[in-house]
């Protein structure tokens, strides 16, 4: 047969080939046969292999699939494609690295409909399942004629004819007591639940234990099915619920305790979005779980027999106190802002009631002001729902003063939960105050979310520019930076992605009075429809300049001012929105200019591409010059 290898003689450049248009209504699994086969040992730059979605209307394309590890045999990938009604192509892209020796081929793509954990067992790469090898016991494929075996089935399940395959595992080689044998599916790559069915038969001398798992990534089992009686040596069907918000493989082990065990086969694993039991799955949203406590606080409620502990409070902007994460003239949450009478207070935020027995990763940002010590002063407890067990499961230890700084915890319990915030301080003399804002959650670990694929045209700068260059660098140039800028009185203490990541800035000591920086984004994809550009500015500094941002479409020599910012708006980080069109491809340009002292320290953090238009309007700018007034918190 034939392959398809990457050209190696182009250095430095990415071998990219494309699907035609393609277009599934209905659910499909794509399988990539491919390898990555090198000859040195390791290299700080390995080649890889990339899948992305290109849908229509989207300016960037979505990484569904990387590789990189080199292997000395094919191997398979399975990837479930969600339905849509765009468009999209499938865009497969060979990067070399440094390595000279690697080669990077592609044996076979195939789109089929239906789910990837699905299979009959009827063709050779057996859907990307695997089998678990093991010394003694391992799985097999049956049929297609072959008598191989003293308990080989007649027929398989999906033909019915002695010419069909399905997979079975024979006791004839079992050495040891409870000798195990695992087949593993693909993993999978969108969120799933419904009803899981197979046929399996089941023929045996002593006892045998065929049981069905599922395996997070971080290798935590949970036993979803098992048989529970001998059974005539005939297809049985086994239907059993099925939950995977977050990557999971499903795991068919065999136990066998004895040589004369029997045997297992197994054939016609298929999956309905509907649950067994005919009701339509409701999956639990994780998005009714957080807020960012603009219009009131979501699900999350007080107890009202601790006392006002916390209040819903507003800043407006000025260059003293820092106002909301979310939008940097928004609202978030404040203990203890009443000064009362009493030498302590606590406060306790209660959020609404989780599912038990999934995995959770909740992020939140708090800041903190005027303590003297720190630890202690903001909790996360977890209270289940037989309300006997309360368990701390996070506190502040130390932080920066007055930086909005994210945290993330993960935690999976058996029961109903909830999540509460607590503060409090046991004297005046200790009492600061705690600023609670953006709370998520999410479904997996916190870990696992660290290692999914990054939301497309978004920027974070924690890692790199992404798609953005400089035009030119030198004095005049964006830098990357993390903590605060080197002039006091003016730039972030901190970025807006986590508080202690990267962000970009203009060094204004570095530069002259109306010296312009340039930030240039590649050339993206134009489309048709409206785009919704957000990011968030740092303007603060008795000297700043300017702020602007421009399109620029291919073949046009003008660029189009989308945005601009004039002297200083806050010690906050602040959210921009901008909405604008292009259906050609386009550049977008970030411009800052240095102001009249050295404190004109610009800076810009967590750019995000969203096609279609913005969903809220921005806050009109008002002038700069501030009265005192400005300073009072807003309850």
């Amino acid at each position: 047969g034939h392959y398809i290898s990457v050209d190696t003689s182009y250095e430095g450049e990415k071998a990219v080939l494309s699907s035609p248009d393609l277009y599934s209504e209905e659910w499909s699994c794509v399988r990539l046969i491919y390898q990555i086969a090198t000859t040195s040992d390791s290299s700080p730059d390995p080649a890889r292999l990339n899948l992305y979605l290109r849908q229509e209307g989207e300016s960037f394309d979505r990484l569904l699939w990387s590789a990189k590890e080199p292997s000395d045999s094919w191997l398979i990938a399975s990837l479930d494609l969600t339905n849509s009604t765009k468009k999209y192509k499938l865009v497969l892209e060979g990067e070399m690295g440094q390595d000279k020796s690697t080669s990077i081929a592609v044996f076979e793509i195939k789109i089929t409909s239906g789910y990837c954990i699905e299979c009959d067992f009827e063709e050779n790469h057996l859907c990307g399942y695997v089998n678990r090898w093991n010394p003694n016991v391992n799985w097999f494929v049956g049929g297609g004629n072959i008598r191989n075996s003293q308990s080989i089935l007649p027929k398989d399940h999906t033909l019915n004819s002695a010419l069909g395959h399905y997979m079975y595992v024979d006791s004839v080689y079992v050495k040891h007591f409870q000798e195990v044998a695992q087949l593993i599916s693909p993993k999978t790559t969108a969120p799933i639940s419904g009803c899981l069915s197979f046929y399996y038969q089941l023929k045996q001398e002593s006892s045998i234990v065929f049981t069905v798992y599922l395996r997070d990534m971080s290798g935590f089992y949970e036993e979803i099915w098992k048989t529970d009686s001998a059974l005539n040596a005939d297809w049985a069907l086994a239907e059993v619920d099925f939950n995977a918000p977050y990557p999971m493989e499903v795991i068919f082990e065999v136990a066998f305790n004895s040589a004369k065990g029997g045997y297992v086969a197994l054939d016609d694993i298929s999956f309905s979005p509907v649950y067994c039991s005919n009701q339509t799955g409701a999956l639990f949203n994780p998005a009714n779980a957080g807020c960012n406590f603009e219009e009131d606080l979501c699900n999350f409620y007080q107890d009202h027999k601790d006392g006002p502990g916390w209040s819903r409070v507003k800043v407006k902007r000025n260059m003293y106190r820092a106002g909301d994460h979310t939008t940097g003239f928004g609202y978030y949450l404040l203990a203890n802002t009443k000064f009362t009478s009493q030498p302590g207070y606590i406060g306790r935020l209660y959020g609404p009631t989780l599912p038990g027995n999934l995995q959770f990763c909740l992020r939140f940002y708090y800041a903190l002001y005027g303590f003297f010590k720190m630890s202690g002063t903001l909790s996360v407890y977890i209270f289940e729902e037989n309300h006997v067990v309360q368990e701390k499961i996070w506190s502040v230890l130390d932080s920066p003063k007055g930086v909005w700084t994210q945290a993330e915890i993960s935690f999976k319990k058996p029961m109903p939960c909830k999540v509460v915030f607590v503060s409090w301080c046991k004297s005046f003399w200790d009492c600061g105050l705690v600023a609670l804002d953006d709370v998520s959650l999410s479904l997996g670990s916190c870990q696992a979310a660290d290692l999914l694929l990054p939301s497309p045209g978004e920027c974070t700068f924690e890692k790199d520019e992404c798609v953005f260059t400089q035009k030119k660098r030198g004095r005049g140039s964006w830098h990357r930076q993390r903590g605060p800028t080197p002039t006091s009185y003016t730039g972030p203490k901190g970025d807006h992605t986590t508080g202690v990541g990267y962000y970009m800035y203009i060094e204004a000591s570095n530069m002259v009075y109306g010296q312009r920086a340039y930030l240039v984004s590649r050339s993206l994809r134009g489309t048709s429809g409206k785009q919704c550009l957000t990011f968030f500015y740092h303007m603060y500094g008795a000297g700043t300049g300017l702020l602007s941002v421009y399109l620029k479409k291919e073949g046009d020599d003008e660029e189009i001012p989308l945005w601009r910012r004039t002297g200083e708006q806050s010690i906050s980080w602040l959210r921009g929105l901008i909405e604008y069109e292009s259906d050609t491809n386009y550049q977008i340009i970030f411009e800052a200019i240095r102001g009249v002292s050295i404190r004109s320290d610009t800076a810009i953090d967590d750019i995000l591409f969203q096609a279609g238009p913005c969903l809220e309007v921005e806050e009109i700018q008002f002038s700069s010059g501030y009265p005192d007034s400005l300073n009072e918190i807003e309850y």
